[in-house]
């Protein structure tokens, strides 16, 4: 058989082009269109409509916070304008109609936790300028084990797919995996075609599996820190301003459960996948070669490689410290607290993004491994503005009443005084579908205040379904609109939607009862003693 050799990196960078159209196939597409232009009416028709509606059991000014959160849900469900200009639209209402002063209103756009999340934006782009990411992809692509093994090739884009995600945008890297995923499957086709047999990429199994492989894997990689994917860090910002007295989830805390949950849902959407999608050769002959070119291509480590790495390790060992220092000492142990207040999470996030922009490459040219335009650049400020202002709405529901009285109008739909499985079911499976139909930042963003005040009106801790909604809401793995890296590998034109939503629900459905359900409730308790 002879060596083929892959198709060369020119070929697969016009291939990145494709990474664009996702979105701009999402705008376009008839369903979109139709949803802006209903949400575009509907919302602000039903807002009036609340407005001037009597409700008993609600303040003037929970009254008038319920039309606007009418308003910004079906706004964040339909997007008929862009989902952080809505978020920006709910708190400047409040304002305006007399719900709350200024100050009051804007004071969660100042939030700790949007700290935390922008120093982990400026160490992703970090990684993601001076190539440590791919670094990390080629490292694990090129381990021995791996060789030409279609399965174990399936099996380490995967774990390339998840490691890299849990630190960075899942969207980033899911483009960068995207085109590395098609130089390799344009390896077998080549391979196929010296051997005399024509393959159609867009109808060979293992062509979709490898491409659902690469999104589900972005996606599940998120789980593993409160910074993987915005819904954790979105419902952490929750938990401290709607539940103070709850214990505090610690990044350690997430951590541990964020593990346990990633490995099973891993392993299930793998088993799942390669089942559905395998190969029909043994090796793919070239695969060696493809990728110890690429990790030739990277050369030896960079100064900029080098010192993201070190800020890197710094954030990442502020982070966890705290935790191992509770085991060894107790969690009220004074060196635990010392610490915490020196150094709480988003100032070891803060630090080791900022030491970026002091680490230098070239001292004497004053050049530092991040500059200030690539940093701004790096911080993605529309999720931001999405995290601020569901905090922001999310504070207010709160402070006026309006999340108790719907806490109570659930706890009387669901029978007075439901289980905790099954009021934590509940929410996690409404998350689940509200992040198969609209951005889950958004839906997290919906349901996350909602479901903390009924828990709270309940009398269950709060920890159990938050974490439960956050989890759930990185399992939209049925549509292309679900999650950012759903929609890059649809657009290789490899995945048809039958087959998406087909292995979708699969995984999704096993994901929930087997996993997260489980995990929430015994973990959290076991961890939080909640």
């Amino acid at each position: 058989m002879n060596n083929i050799k892959p198709k060369d990196m020119n070929d697969i960078k016009n291939n990145e082009a494709a990474i664009a159209a996702p979105e701009q196939a999402s705008n376009d597409s008839s369903f979109d269109r139709k949803r802006h232009i209903f949400g575009a009416f509907f919302g602000p028709l039903c807002a009036l409509l609340v407005y001037f509606t009597s409700i008993e059991g609600l303040t003037p000014e929970s009254h008038k916070l319920l039309a606007i959160m009418t308003l910004v849900a079906i706004w964040w469900i339909t997007e008929p304008v862009a989902i952080p200009i809505t978020s920006l639209l709910g708190p400047t209402l409040c304002v305006v109609f007399g719900v709350v002063p200024m100050k009051t209103a804007f004071a969660a756009f100042a939030n700790p936790m949007i700290f935390l999340f922008m120093g982990g934006f400026l160490i992703a782009k970090g990684m993601m300028v001076n190539g440590l990411d791919k670094r990390i992809a080629y490292g694990i692509m090129s381990m021995k084990w791996v060789g030409d093994s279609p399965r174990r090739i399936f099996l380490a884009i995967g774990l390339a797919c998840m490691i890299c995600s849990g630190w960075i945008s899942n969207t980033a890297t899911a483009a960068m995996m995207f085109p590395i995923a098609l130089g390799l499957l344009e390896a077998i086709r080549e391979m196929m075609a010296a051997n005399g047999k024509v393959i159609d990429l867009k109808n060979y199994k293992y062509a979709t599996g490898l491409m659902l492989m690469t999104a589900y894997a972005c996606s599940i990689g998120g789980v593993l820190t409160p910074i993987g994917t915005p819904p954790n860090i979105i419902m952490l910002g929750f938990l401290n301003e709607l539940a103070p007295e709850a214990p505090k989830v610690s990044f350690f805390n997430w951590m541990v459960w964020g593990f346990v949950a990633m490995v099973c849902y891993f392993v299930i959407a793998y088993i799942v996948l390669w089942r559905m999608f395998p190969a029909d050769v043994k090796h793919i002959d070239g695969a060696r070669e493809f990728i110890h070119r690429h990790v030739m291509e990277l050369g030896k480590w960079t100064r900029a490689q080098k010192n993201t790495l070190l800020a890197f390790i710094v954030a990442v060992t502020l982070w966890v410290l705290p935790g191992i220092l509770s085991i060894i000492y107790g969690s009220e142990a004074e060196i635990v607290k010392t610490y915490n207040k020196y150094f709480p999470e988003a100032i070891a996030a803060m630090v080791g993004g900022l030491l970026l922009f002091f680490l230098p490459v070239n001292a004497k040219e004053g050049k530092m491994t991040l500059d200030w335009k690539e940093g701004v650049a790096g911080i993605e400020w529309g999720t931001l503005l999405l995290f601020g202002g569901g905090l922001a709405m999310g504070g207010l529901m709160y402070t006026t009443g309006l999340s108790a009285w719907i806490g109570d109008a659930i706890k009387n739909m669901m029978g007075g005084e439901p289980s905790e499985i099954l009021f934590v079911a509940v929410f996690c499976v409404t998350a689940l579908l509200l992040s198969e139909l609209t951005s889950h930042t958004a839906a997290t963003n919906l349901i996350g205040p909602i479901a903390i005040g009924t828990a709270l009106s309940m009398g269950f801790s709060p920890i159990p379904v938050a974490v439960g909604i956050a989890l759930s809401s990185s399992l939209g793995f049925m549509m292309p609109v679900s999650t950012p890296p759903n929609a890059i590998v649809y657009a290789s034109g490899y995945v048809p939607i039958t087959k998406m939503i087909k292995s979708g629900v699969i995984i999704d459905f096993i994901g929930i009862i087997l996993i997260t359900i489980p995990v929430v409730l015994l973990l959290t308790k076991l961890i939080m003693g909640v």
